[in-house]
């Protein structure tokens, strides 16, 4: 007997997955919407929350994806948010100017790095040592 595959939820997106709603959003929609589930990823991680924040995760990452497929048009709004009020928001967009704005994102990741030490910072130091040693390659 053969066993049909499982078929994924309604709605239920696999990370890094073009979207076509991120393919049909401008930019400025989609860094509003990498600007809200950046700050929500940051403090569900801080909380602990991991389930939950790894659902914030795959967002991220897959409008992330999106936004580096329109080229050098989302860099300047990637830029902005590297002053944004949220530590998840400038953490995610430190390590997505790396690419193109190194000392930018450097510097940002160097005052989430310092203490008060939380998850994200933590999370800043350790990508940008491995920044800093050639580990860690900018998508």
């Amino acid at each position: 007997m053969r066993i049909p595959p499982l078929a994924p939820k309604p709605g239920n997106r696999f990370p890094g997955a073009r979207q076509p709603s991120l393919q049909a959003a401008s930019i400025e929609a989609l860094v509003e919407r990498y600007r809200e589930a950046s700050a929500k990823h940051g403090l569900l991680l801080d909380a602990l929350k991991t389930r939950a924040a790894n659902k914030e995760y795959g967002r991220v990452i897959a409008i992330e994806k999106e936004l580096r497929s329109r080229g050098a048009q989302s860099h300047a709004c990637l830029l902005r948010l590297l002053g944004d009020s949220a530590p998840g928001t400038r953490f995610w967009a430190a390590s997505a100017v790396l690419g193109f704005a190194s000392p930018e994102g450097e510097r940002v990741l160097a005052e989430l790095a310092t203490p008060p030490l939380s998850l994200i910072g933590l999370s800043a130091a350790v990508l940008l040592d491995a920044w800093k040693d050639g580990t860690y390659k900018p998508r």
